[in-house]
């Protein structure tokens, strides 16, 4: 069994504030119009209700920093620097999509986003997966949640062009 020296939950609490900070600037993107312009949009009967976005991010943001964490733990000193560069790509889109899909209102351009974000997190989920199962296990739930975002954004996009 794997002992965490000290620094290493430094180093996750850095993921974590990290991570959630790109929800914060996902949730600024999207507090307007969220409340003003989504309402309106036509969307299939299956969207899930406003109120478990929250809940469902939060429990990602917190599973995808573990697992980015315990890969990181265990990686060769260039590996670490490859799973912290494409923990941070694939985070940098994810933030993205709400600018583009909610700030900017544009579904198609966040579509086009949400396609790179999923192959980089499928990429992430196989490299992981790899490294440590946990690590595999705990980025799952994101890829589901994402190829279920990808169908909702597609679907709205088609229904309100």
């Amino acid at each position: 069994m794997m002992r965490a020296r000290p620094k290493n939950f430094a180093f996750l609490v850095g993921l974590l504030v990290a991570t959630f900070a790109a929800g914060l600037i996902g949730s600024l993107a999207t507090a307007e119009n969220v409340r003003s312009w989504y309402p309106d949009l036509a969307k299939p009967q299956w969207t899930p209700p406003s109120w478990l976005f929250g809940p469902v991010w939060t429990a990602l943001y917190i599973a995808m920093s573990v697992a980015a964490w315990r890969v990181w733990r265990i990686a060769q000193d260039g590996e670490r620097s490859r799973v912290i560069v494409l923990y941070g790509i694939q985070l940098s889109c994810n933030a993205a999509w709400s600018i583009l899909f909610f700030g900017l209102r544009r579904p198609d351009l966040a579509l086009v986003d949400i396609a790179v974000l999923w192959a980089l997190i499928v990429f992430a989920l196989i490299r992981f997966w790899r490294a440590d199962r946990l690590s595999g296990i705990l980025w799952a739930p994101y890829v589901l949640w994402v190829t279920f975002a990808s169908a909702l954004n597609g679907a709205i996009w088609w229904l309100n062009r």
